[in-house]
């Protein structure tokens, strides 16, 4: 059974308006922005002390890397594959948690790639064997996502700015002002880009822009206050939405946000 979302919202015998969110942009950017609609094909369950940083498909398997914040001693800065029948994670990476935050990954010609957050360091780790084969520097002050578009890494680092990476050299090649009807869009945190534009959650909301990687103006919206609200009910220790993975090869669209107790399979036009 599909749950379908507009505008309005029904989820759990409650209505939302798409304007019920912690966004602190003007509502009139983002009133004329498109909203583009969804519906829920199935749900998963997801472990509670997952807090979400990356969330990408590779050969058909769900990887997922996680923060460690002070205040949630039960956490981990970790990476595994999730298991959607059960929403456990069989975790092949570990950061240790008293040195480094870990953020986003992205996976690129058999290396998966994970970013930390105030260290401006990253990981490189072989993808068969996750045994760490090297490391990479940034001058972002933050590293905060990864996503690739099949040439170049795509990194986000909390600002309205993309950057560029070679995945060769690790060195950024162009950097991208992402701007919503003509206002600089701050906090773009976890990636993913879906045939040839970037999807971006916007951190201390629950909406997912469109990007296009041409221009970096946000050409649509997709608003999830609904499945946000029904995380914090089952879970009132969960957190933001911050997840989106695609798997190209069964077109297929999976959400989450940190700590919440289900990842939400999803279909919209794309």
């Amino acid at each position: 059974m599909k749950l379908y979302f507009t505008t309005a919202l029904l989820l759990t015998g409650f209505l939302f308006s798409c304007n019920t969110n912690s966004n602190k942009q003007d509502s009139n950017v983002i009133a004329s922005t498109p909203l583009i609609n969804y519906s829920v094909t199935k749900f998963f369950p997801h472990q509670t002390n997952l807090y979400t940083e990356g969330f990408l498909v590779h050969n058909g398997q769900l990887f997922e890397s996680t923060g460690s914040p002070d205040d949630h001693p039960q956490t981990k800065s970790v990476i595994g594959i999730i298991d959607l029948g059960t929403g456990k994670m069989d975790q092949k990476v570990e950061i240790d948690k008293s040195k480094y935050f870990g953020e986003g990954i992205v996976i690129f010609n058999d290396k998966l790639y994970q970013l930390t957050y105030t260290t401006q360091v990253g990981f490189i780790y072989d993808i068969k064997t996750f045994k760490k084969t090297g490391e990479f520097r940034y001058t972002n002050i933050q590293g905060w996502s990864l996503t690739t578009n099949g040439t170049e890494l795509i990194m986000s680092d909390g600002t309205d700015k993309l950057t560029f990476l070679d995945p060769a050299s690790m060195k950024p090649v162009k950097v991208l002002a992402v701007t919503e009807n003509g206002v600089p869009v701050e906090n773009l945190n976890e990636l993913e880009f879906i045939k040839g534009f970037i999807y971006a959650n916007v951190w201390l909301s629950d909406f997912i822009v469109k990007i296009d990687p041409a221009t970096g103006k946000v050409i649509g919206r997709l608003d999830f206050t609904s499945l946000s609200f029904e995380a914090k009910n089952k879970n009132p220790d969960a957190e933001v939405l911050n997840g989106i993975a695609y798997d190209a090869a069964a077109d297929k669209i999976y959400i989450t946000g940190k700590l919440w107790p289900n990842i939400y399979q999803v279909e919209f036009a794309h």
